[in-house]
C-alpha cells in the first residue's frame, strides 16, 4: 500500500476531549473518527487491526470447535420479555417499535436469539454438545459514553454460546473456553489476568473476567506475582494462583502475604460464564437425554470486545511517540520510509523494493514529505518495523530497519531485507 494513496488522517496534535491515552491516539493516527457521542466510524487503519484481532479470534474458537454463523443486530422484544431480561436490562438497552408497532432492540448481547436457534434445530443429547459463536455488532446505551472506544455505544464483539447435555460437560467446556482465551491473548503478544467475577445481567453461578494490565484500566486487581513470571495455560494451573477484583477481594481471606501481593490497573477484554439451564427453561430449549427424557440444555456463554481490544491493547503498548504494535495485529508489518523521493536512483529504488514487498504487508512512504515528518507519522501509527531508504543508504545497498518498540537499528543490505519480510522475520536482525 502506497501512503501517497492511503486514507490516514492524521493528527498533528491531541484532541482536547480526549482524556486517555488509547483516544487520543487512535484520533491521531488516524484509525477512528467520531461520529456522535459514543460511536466511531473505522477508517482505514483501524479496520486492518480491528480485522487481525477477529482473524486471531475466530483461529482460536475454531480450534475449540465453536462454529461461527451472524445473528441479526436487531432482535424481537419478545424474546426477552420470555427470558425475563426485557425490563431487567434496564436503560442501557435501546428499545425500538417498527412501523406495525412491535417491539424490537439493538441487541447488546444475544443469549435469546442463540437459545431460540437452538431450540428450533437440537432435540436430542446426540447433537451436543454443541458451541455456536457471532462476532457482530453491539449497542448498549452507555449514560456517559468516555474513553473513545473503550466504552462507546455501539461495539465489535465476539459472543459464544455452548450447549450441553449435563452440568459435567458445560463445566468441562468452560474450562477449555478459558484456556483458549488465555492462548488467544497471548497471541495478540498480550500479558493477561483473569479473576472471578459477578455474573450480572447475563445470570449463573460461575465467571471469569480477563484483563489486560494497564495503568489507565477501570479495574483494580490484585493478584500473585507468579501470574507475570510464569506461562500458565491450563484452567486448573489458574486455580493455584490468587487473582481478584476489587469488588471480589477480602484482605482476610487473601492467600497471598501481603508484601507479595500485586495491586495493578486492568482493562477488561474478555468475559465467561457458565449459567446451566436459565436460558433454556425460561424458552423451551429442551433435549432428550441418553434416557429419552426431557431436560433444559444446560448453557454458558463467552464474549470478547474485539473493538475494545484494539484501545486496550495502545493502553498496555504505547511510549511517548505513539502506539506500538504486536507483530500479530499491527495493521502493517512493516513501513517503508523513502527519504530521497526528490532525487531520481533513490526514487527508482523505493519503486524497485515496494514492487518486490508489496504483497507482503507493507506500507510504502513515497510522499515528497520532511524526513522528520515521515518519522512522526511512522512512529504514531506504530508499526513495528520502519525501514529507511535515503541517498546515504542507496550507495551502501542498504536500508535501515528500526524496530519500533525499542528503537533498536540494524543497517540491512537490499536482498536480505526483502527476504527478512517476506519470511516475517525482521525481529532476527536485532
Amino acid at each position: 500500500m502506497r501512503l501517497s494513496r492511503y486514507f490516514v488522517p492524521t493528527l498533528r496534535e491531541n484532541p482536547a476531549h480526549a482524556q486517555v491515552v488509547s483516544h487520543r491516539l487512535m484520533l491521531r493516527a488516524g484509525m477512528i473518527q467520531q461520529i456522535t457521542s459514543g460511536i466511531y466510524a473505522w477508517l482505514p487503519l483501524g479496520l486492518r487491526v480491528l480485522e487481525r484481532i477477529a482473524a486471531i479470534v475466530r483461529k482460536e474458537q475454531e480450534a475449540i470447535g465453536a462454529i461461527e454463523m451472524l445473528l441479526p443486530v436487531i432482535q424481537p422484544a419478545d424474546l426477552w420479555e420470555k427470558s425475563g431480561r426485557y425490563q431487567d436490562y434496564g436503560q442501557e438497552m435501546l428499545r425500538i417499535v417498527d412501523r406495525h408497532k412491535r417491539p424490537l432492540l439493538f441487541g447488546p448481547t444475544a443469549e435469546e436469539v442463540m437459545t431460540e436457534i437452538f431450540q428450533t434445530h437440537v432435540k436430542s443429547h446426540q447433537q451436543v454438545p454443541l458451541c455456536l459463536y457471532n462476532i457482530q455488532w453491539k449497542f448498549r446505551d452507555e449514560i456517559r459514553p468516555r474513553f473513545g472506544v473503550m466504552r462507546g455505544r455501539e461495539f465489535l464483539m465476539k459472543d459464544a454460546y455452548s450447549f450441553h447435555v449435563s452440568f459435567e460437560d458445560a463445566r468441562s467446556f468452560y474450562q477449555k473456553m478459558f484456556e483458549c482465551y488465555v492462548k488467544t491473548f497471548r497471541r495478540m503478544g498480550l500479558q493477561v489476568v483473569p479473576v472471578e467475577a459477578d455474573t450480572g445481567p447475563i445470570g449463573g453461578d460461575l465467571s471469569h473476567e480477563f484483563h489486560i494490565l494497564a495503568q489507565t484500566g477501570e479495574d483494580t486487581l490484585y493478584y500473585d506475582p507468579r501470574i507475570e513470571e510464569h506461562s500458565f495455560s491450563s484452567y486448573n494451573d489458574f486455580q493455584t494462583v490468587y487473582a481478584a477484583s476489587e469488588d471480589k477481594y477480602d484482605a482476610q481471606k487473601c492467600p497471598i502475604p501481603e508484601e507479595r501481593l500485586k495491586k495493578n490497573r486492568g482493562i477488561e477484554v474478555g468475559h465467561i460464564f457458565y449459567f446451566g439451564t436459565k436460558y433454556s427453561k425460561a424458552l423451551g430449549a429442551m433435549i432428550k437425554n441418553p434416557q429419552g427424557i426431557d431436560i433444559p440444555v444446560e448453557m454458558g456463554s463467552y464474549g470478547i470486545g474485539i473493538s475494545r481490544l484494539v484501545a486496550a491493547v495502545i493502553e498496555a503498548c504505547h511510549d511517548e511517540k505513539g502506539i506500538c504494535w504486536p507483530e500479530s495485529i499491527s495493521p502493517f508489518y512493516g513501513i517503508l520510509l523513502n527519504l530521497g523521493v526528490h532525487q531520481q536512483s533513490c526514487l527508482q529504488q523505493g519503486e524497485v523494493l515496494y514492487e518486490s514487498l508489496a504483497s507482503h504487508d507493507i506500507l510504502y512512504d513515497d510522499r515528497p514529505l520532511r524526513s522528520g515528518e515521515k518519522f512522526a507519522q511512522a512512529d504514531l501509527m506504530g508499526i513495528p518495523y520502519q525501514a529507511i531508504l535515503s541517498p546515504k543508504t542507496l550507495s551502501s545497498q542498504t536500508v535501515e530497519v528500526i524496530r519500533r518498540r525499542d528503537g533498536q537499528k540494524a543497517f540491512v543490505p537490499w536482498d536480505v531485507f526483502k527476504e527478512k519480510t517476506k519470511e516475517k522475520t525482521l525481529n532476527q536482525l536485532f
